[in-house]
Formats: C-alpha cells, sequence, structure tokens
C-alpha cells in the first residue's frame, strides 16, 4: 500500500503565507516525479507545480514568482511554499507522485511504476 498525506493548508488573508506539505508512505523503493494540482469549484484539475527526482521544477504561469516546490528524497517528501496568496489561489490542493515500488515473489525482486494522488488539502484565501 502506498499513500500520499498531505497537510499545511488552511485560511490565509490575502497576501499571506502557506506551507503544503506530501509524505509519501509505503512500499515505496523510489519517488520519481512530484507535484501539486489545484482544483476550485466548478472549474478543472489543474497543475500548480512538479518537481523531477533530478530537481528539475515547472511552474504554472499563474503561480511563478509566488511558489517554490521543493523535495527530500530522503522523506519521501515534497514542499510546496506559497507567497503573496491570492483568493484565485483558493482551491482544494492535491499531491501526486510517480512512484516506484518493490515487489518481492518467489524470492524475486521486480518493480512496478504507480501514479498515486493524495486526498487534498483545501486552501482558502479571503479576507
Amino acid at each position: 500500500q502506498v499513500q500520499l498525506v498531505e497537510s499545511g493548508g488552511g485560511l490565509v488573508q490575502p497576501g499571506g503565507s502557506l506551507r503544503l506539505s506530501c509524505a509519501g508512505s509505503g512500499n515505496i523503493f523510489i519517488i520519481n516525479d512530484m507535484g501539486w494540482y489545484r482544483q476550485a469549484p466548478g472549474k478543472e484539475r489543474e497543475l500548480v507545480a512538479r518537481i523531477t527526482s533530478g530537481g528539475s521544477t515547472n511552474y504554472a504561469d499563474s503561480v511563478k514568482g509566488r511558489f517554490t516546490l521543493s523535495r527530500d528524497n530522503a522523506k519521501n517528501t515534497v514542499y510546496l511554499q506559497m507567497n503573496s496568496l491570492k483568493p484565485e489561489d483558493t482551491a482544494v490542493y492535491y499531491c501526486n507522485a510517480q512512484i516506484v515500488r518493490q515487489i518481492v515473489q518467489n524470492q524475486r525482486v521486480y518493480y512496478r511504476d504507480v501514479e498515486v494522488w493524495g486526498q487534498g488539502t483545501l486552501v482558502t484565501v479571503s479576507s
């Protein structure tokens, strides 16, 4: 079983900051890409930011210069530092990861790729 647990969401005033965390647990051999998506009411889920295992990042145009994505591979954790928050940032934020699982069968070791989503954490930006 592989899980992603998100934390750090909440209510913040415009111009404020929040730091989201996403920690992977369970059968994880290695995590490749990790990132954050968000979904506002009545809208489709959209990419916020992603980071590769090598540390390369990409951000949505709407958050460039305000959000910073980082990861700690030893802790299987990704962080999203959100500054200068705007009301339009209000959404449920979902962590996503491309994970390699280790499977042991008949004294042999196999590896399987799987995409995992977190349950989401709500970020509300309002005065």
